[in-house]
């Protein structure tokens, strides 16, 4: 079992006087996808924001690989509409980087020949390969993803994501991502962390669907999360438990 990239132990976070986070334990390790789910304020934005140090924790610690390298891509971006900016000056902010290093980013993220677009006119899926384009400048060894499709439609999600998956195999990062639009994304997962404001259950998307933790968050059936991805099992699911944290 290699080394964690980045461990969270007994994280706590508290913003506004209010509990978001509480006694988060999760390791990730190189090369895995791990997909984060939960209903809105459950605090997975947050946790992301933990990793990367933009919020600080109240207690517990977050342990990171020496000179670990991570790439983010925000949930959103806020574009001044007035000013002109060309994919390749604002992979350049706040320092430049060269043409080639810039090409060579928006071919992984899958926006090659995006270069000299304005960015006020790209496309929400454009949009959100040029903000992976920028996370993977540093090489990262781990890389972050808000509820990265949001906006976007079905197939367009669905592409976002293999193009994740293309780039895990091709750089050999790590991916935690926070989804919202779960039947998209399990399938490339190589582990699910179900979030609300403390672990509810993890484990492969298989044993999370059937974790009774996430059917009281999200539902079952057609009407759940995961109905198109999941199909209903008739044998015994008791072995899901030994992945499941108990509810206090």
């Amino acid at each position: 079992m290699s080394a964690p990239l980045i461990a969270t132990r007994d994280l706590s976070v508290r913003l506004g006087g209010r509990v978001i986070l509480e006694k988060v334990n999760v390791e990730i390790t190189p090369g895995e996808i791990v997909t984060i789910v939960g209903p809105n304020g459950s605090g997975k934005s947050t946790f992301l924001r933990a990793l990367i140090g933009a919020v600080s924790a109240a207690s517990g610690r977050i342990e990171r690989a020496p000179g670990l390298r991570i790439g983010y891509v925000p949930q959103k971006l806020a574009i001044d509409r007035s000013m002109p900016m060309t994919v390749r000056r604002f992979l350049g902010l706040p320092r430049r980087i060269g043409r080639t290093a810039a090409d060579r980013v928006l071919e992984h993220a899958g926006a090659a020949g995006l270069g000299e677009r304005q960015m006020t006119d790209l496309s929400g899926g454009q949009l959100q390969r040029v903000l992976l384009a920028r996370a993977l400048l540093e090489q990262p060894q781990l890389l972050l993803l808000d509820e990265a499709t949001q906006g976007l439609d079905q197939p367009g999600a669905a592409a976002f994501y293999r193009r994740i998956e293309e780039v895990r195999q091709e750089l050999g990062c790590a991916v935690v991502m926070v989804s919202h639009d779960l039947h998209v994304v399990m399938a490339a997962s190589d582990r699910v962390i179900c979030l609300n404001g403390h672990i509810c259950c993890q484990g492969t998307p298989e044993i999370v669907a059937d974790a009774p933790e996430y059917r009281a968050l999200f539902g079952s059936g057609t009407k759940g999360a995961l109905a198109l991805y999941r199909h209903e099992h008739t044998h015994d699911h008791d072995h899901a438990h030994d992945h499941e944290d108990a509810h206090e």
